[in-house]
């Protein structure tokens, strides 16, 4: 346990410090020399890590640089209602490229449809190699089945899509709830340093919620932790999907401030929230009210949180970020106002709400790659090995005294 800790921290040192040499991440992580080079060691042979150029100081022996392995790369996938989001994402986070594909209701052609086009953005990145796949989906999913328990807007209940993918792709599949993937990247970015308690709210066609407590992630007995959207609140409520009435995600959700805004309106009903957002960016008062609406709907739902949880932060996601200047002041007043006592938590936005699921994605996969490794030892092909072993030689040498 120590070392797999040890680990991590190594990695992430090189993440967010790169290009660093042995001696500074010794000095960084407070870790002893050889702990350092063993670590460092297994994290080139795994590939994770490459050497750099060698630094010449004034005193003492040369420093290789180290830095994360910008060839190796995912494939990110946030599935939405009739619509799906793909990525390729490098260690770093960074985005090599995304597009967005219009999916079928019924999840065996969506899938393919889906395979064709990670098929062919593969094909635009030979020199890459493609760790594998990380799935956000709108929806909970059984952590030991991998299926879809719960996805009422998505209707893909009960469907194996890491199977799916894996069959057809070849390649490691990981799969999580899309609330529980934001908050994961957030983690593995380095964007909660020094938080313990923590709340993500996911705000799509429905409402999620991902839980950091004593600093690790919560999801309960069966991954179920967190579906805050589906506690109701208005008994008389709109119907929701969960098959009950007046649910928190019937009120703040982005479907529900869309529908508000072709009740008011009186238009038929073509826009998307993205759409809706244009409008409320270039003053629709329509639009605005809508708006307006949910983020006191949002704000006021928060009491959930805050009387559960007491976090020491609370993160809101999705495209409605983009307009949080309309947004956040709404949630802020009512966060407040709702307070059973103390000073509220500290109120943010996580990420970019367009790629924010697509960078959870891909930190689930890498987390869950790289624990993968060190966990089962895997036994690397032939031709790896000995580039392993070539390699090990080459630096031995280097650092040998002269």
């Amino acid at each position: 346990m120590a070392r797999d800790i040890n680990r991590d921290i190594v990695l992430e040192f090189i993440r967010f410090r790169q290009p660093v040499s042995r001696v500074d991440l010794s000095r960084f992580s407070g870790l002893q020399p050889s702990t350092i080079s063993a670590i460092v060691e297994d994290l080139i042979e795994e590939r994770w890590v490459r050497e750099g150029a060698v630094v010449r100081s004034g005193r003492g022996r040369p420093s290789t640089m180290l830095s994360v392995n910008d060839d190796l790369v995912t494939l990110a996938l946030d599935i939405r209602p009739n619509q799906a989001i793909i990525a390729v994402v490098d260690l770093s986070g960074r985005f090599l490229s995304h597009e967005t594909v219009m999916t079928a209701s019924e999840p065996e052609a969506a899938i393919a449809k889906l395979v064709k086009r990670m098929r062919a953005l593969c094909s635009r990145y030979p020199e890459k190699t493609f760790e594998g796949i990380g799935v956000s989906v709108p929806g909970r999913v059984d952590p030991v089945t991998h299926q879809l328990m719960m996805a009422p807007n998505l209707g893909w209940d009960g469907f194996d899509i890491k199977t799916a993918l894996e069959k057809a792709m070849g390649l490691q599949v990981e799969i999580e709830n899309d609330a529980n993937a934001c908050l994961l990247s957030e983690l593995w970015f380095g964007r909660l340093e020094g938080v313990r308690n923590a709340v993500l709210i996911a705000v799509s066609e429905g409402l999620g919620a991902a839980i950091l407590a004593g600093g690790q992630m919560h999801s309960g007995l069966n991954g179920m932790a967190g579906e805050f959207g589906h506690i109701p609140i208005d008994p008389k409520g709109p119907l929701c999907g969960c098959g009950q009435r007046g649910c928190w995600e019937t009120v703040a959700s982005s479907r529900a401030a869309l529908q508000m805004y072709h009740r008011l309106s009186r238009r038929p009903q073509g826009n998307d929230a993205r759409a809706l957002l244009r409008l409320v960016q270039d003053g629709d008062p329509i639009a605005l009210k809508a708006a307006r609406a949910q983020a006191m709907a949002l704000g006021r739902g928060l009491r959930l949180i805050t009387a559960a949880l007491s976090p020491e932060k609370i993160l809101i996601t999705g495209e409605l970020t983009s307009c949080w200047e309309i947004y956040g002041p709404v949630i802020q007043r009512e966060l407040e106002a709702g307070m059973l006592g103390g000073a509220a938590p500290q109120l943010a936005t996580a990420g970019d709400g367009y790629l924010a699921r697509l960078s959870g994605g891909a930190a689930l996969l890498l987390q869950r790659h790289s624990h993968y490794h060190r966990s089962t030892h895997m036994a690397r092909p032939p031709h790896l090995a000995r580039a392993a072993k070539a390699g090990r030689k080459k630096r031995a040498k280097r650092q040998a005294p002269a």
